[in-house]
C-alpha cells in the first residue's frame, strides 16, 4: 500500500464546496426572476419556456445536492485515513479526488450554459 501526504491534496474540496453554494444561490436568483417574468408576461409564447427552467432549475439543485454529498464523503474519507496513517493518505484515494474534480468542472460548465440560456431568454421576454 502506498501513502501520500494529506497536503498534496491541497484545498480543492472546500472551492468545490464553495462553488457548489454559489450556484445553488444562484438558482435560487434564477428561479425568483423566472417568477417575475410569469407575472409580467402571460403571452404563450413566453411560458413556452418557463418549464423548460423550472426543470433544469430543478434537475441542477439535484445535481448540485448530489455533488456536495460526494464532496463531504471525500472529504470525511481523507480526514479519517490521515489521522489512520499520521497525516498520510492511501494513493488510491487519488482517483475519487480526479473524478470529483471532472464532475465539478462539468457541473460549472452546464451551469455557465444554463445561465447564459436563461439570460438570454429573460432578455427576450422581459
Amino acid at each position: 500500500m502506498t501513502f501520500v501526504n494529506i497536503n498534496s491534496f491541497g484545498t480543492d474540496h472546500t472551492i468545490w464546496m464553495k462553488g457548489l453554494g454559489f450556484y445553488d444561490d444562484e438558482i435560487d436568483i434564477m428561479e425568483s426572476r423566472l417568477t417575475e417574468l410569469v407575472a409580467r408576461n402571460t403571452s404563450f409564447e413566453a411560458r413556452q419556456g418557463v418549464e423548460h427552467f423550472q426543470n433544469q432549475f430543478l434537475i441542477q439543485k439535484k445535481n448540485i445536492s448530489g455533488l456536495k454529498h460526494e464532496v463531504n464523503s471525500y472529504v470525511k474519507k481523507l480526514s479519517f485515513d490521515s489521522e489512520k496513517h499520521a497525516g498520510h493518505v492511501q494513493d488510491d484515494l487519488i482517483p475519487e479526488h480526479h473524478s470529483l474534480h471532472e464532475k465539478y468542472e462539468g457541473l460549472e460548465k452546464l451551469m455557465n450554459g444554463l445561465r447564459h440560456e436563461f439570460l438570454s431568454y429573460l432578455g427576450k421576454w422581459m
